[in-house]
């Protein structure tokens, strides 16, 4: 039996080793997943070409209206978006909402900017800023989201999305085109889900929080921005972390989703696809913090 997905690459390290996993559980089910990004992958179980979707945000309600099967949401793992650059070898700044909004709107546009300067005491070079994001959607959606939560001014011109007009900036497809491209570029600045970021030996930020604090993206800060949405958990998963309330939260964080339909016309794939699902949100969770919330390092 073949399960056909797409979508998210936030979470494709991840997926990837699941897959493999599973299959030597289950060697008569294959599963195929391509990461092409979560606005893509939310198209195609819309069209009907794919057994599943993979998103890192949830479907809206118009894409949800009228479907001729529901699709379910299945939070199936936690991660982290980080703010990750390249200037000057330094390994160490801390982030404000104002300036990360001021930065990817194009308004601060030198790292000798003071709303830079003021959150660090590394020599910072008098150089412009290379703003870097994703000419696709996924971890898109994710970034915009928190974006559209800590600055009005960027939810009133840019908005939230898996795809938005971006005001400045070199485009890079996926976490890996971007990774690269912060990586190749001197004095760049980008956003990836961490696991980039600590596959190509990026930096990345601590960013302050609803609370005042700054905080890196670990496992228990992640863990710290879900526990704060639980208690509002509503019944279809369909649920924002990012700027949460939490003193230890990290104000970048969320879930990410299988979205599956509620029947299968064939109903050994519906069965196959089951067996995947309580597979991964069970016995597969063992596998998720060494590929989804790798532990920083020091001075990151």
């Amino acid at each position: 039996m073949l399960l056909n997905g797409s979508g998210s690459t936030f979470a494709f390290p991840l997926y990837s080793k699941w897959i493999d996993a599973f299959h030597q559980r289950e060697p008569s089910i294959r599963v195929n997943y391509q990461s092409i990004g979560s606005g893509a992958g939310i198209a195609n179980i819309i069209a009907g070409t794919t057994d599943f979707g993979a998103s890192d945000g949830p479907m809206s309600d118009q894409e949800l209206q009228g479907l001729s099967v529901p699709i379910l949401h299945f939070p199936t793992a936690l991660g982290a978006v980080v703010v990750t650059f390249n200037v000057n070898h330094i390994d160490r700044l801390r982030f404000d909402p104002d300036t990360i909004a001021g930065i990817f709107l194009g308004k601060i546009t030198s790292w000798k900017d003071p709303a830079i300067r003021r959150n660090t005491s590394m020599p910072l070079p008098d150089a412009p800023i290379t703003v870097v994001h994703r000419s696709d959607g996924s971890t898109t959606y994710v970034f915009t989201d928190y974006l559209s939560k800590v600055s009005p001014e960027w939810q009133t011109t840019v908005g939230r999305g898996t795809s938005v007009k971006w005001p400045v900036g070199l485009a890079g497809n996926g976490n890996q085109g971007v990774a690269d491209l912060v990586k190749n570029t001197e004095n760049s600045i980008g956003y990836v889900e961490l696991i980039y970021s600590v596959q190509h030996d990026l930096p990345y930020g601590g960013v302050r929080n609803r609370a005042g604090n700054y905080v890196l993206p670990t496992l228990e800060s992640v863990n710290a921005a879900a526990a704060a949405a639980a208690t509002n958990m509503p019944r279809d998963f369909r649920v924002s972390i990012t700027d949460v309330d939490g003193p230890e939260a990290y104000p970048i964080s969320s879930f990410t989703w299988l979205l599956v339909p509620a029947r299968f016309a064939d109903a050994s794939k519906g069965e196959a696809m089951k067996k995947f699902l309580e597979w991964m949100l069970a016995d597969g969770q063992a596998l998720a913090r060494p590929y989804s919330m790798p532990t920083p390092t020091e001075g990151r």
